[in-house]
């Protein structure tokens, strides 16, 4: 590798995210966007389907389409932006494509993504474990309806 190649390696590295959650194409996520206007900061939400993924690295960008007031309206983020705050994966999604353009002209129930079923454990690109999306119920707690109607039975 040249000295060129080498140094900007060393500069990509200290700019990558390591925070990142693993997400996918299909997946519904809530990106925080560092808003700055003025000498004021805010966080602003956008939250929609990732239609697309592309670049790998410090460039990667991913797109995220969303419907509101009945207007659709897609969003390119940079993935290791330092604009972008944090990326919570609300719901995973079952598609079968790698990208979902077909998303953006459509409207109702043809612009919805199936949901994955069952639960599957993410995990951060550094290494930490992600919250999974569903959590996992223990056979031996009973839910809060069924103790009060096995109480009730054995009152009678």
């Amino acid at each position: 590798m040249s000295h060129k190649r080498a140094l900007i390696k060393k500069l990509e590295d200290q700019q990558i995210k390591n925070d990142i959650p693993v997400f996918r194409v299909g997946d519904t996520v809530r990106v925080h966007t560092r808003i700055i206007e003025g000498q004021k900061e805010r966080i602003q939400i956008f939250t929609g389907t990732v239609i697309s993924r592309n670049g790998g690295g410090l460039s990667a960008t991913f797109t995220v389409h969303r419907i509101a007031y009945g207007e659709g309206m897609q969003r390119v983020f940079p993935l290791h932006s330092p604009r972008i705050a944090k990326i919570e994966v609300t719901k995973e999604g079952d598609v079968r494509r790698g990208k979902l353009y077909y998303l953006i002209g459509a409207q109702g129930k043809a612009a919805k993504v199936k949901a994955k079923l069952g639960s599957t454990r993410r995990v951060l690109r550094g290494g930490a474990a992600a919250a999974t999306t569903q959590p996992a119920l223990e056979s031996k707690e009973q839910h809060p309806s069924e103790e009060t109607a096995s109480a009730a039975a054995s009152e009678e």
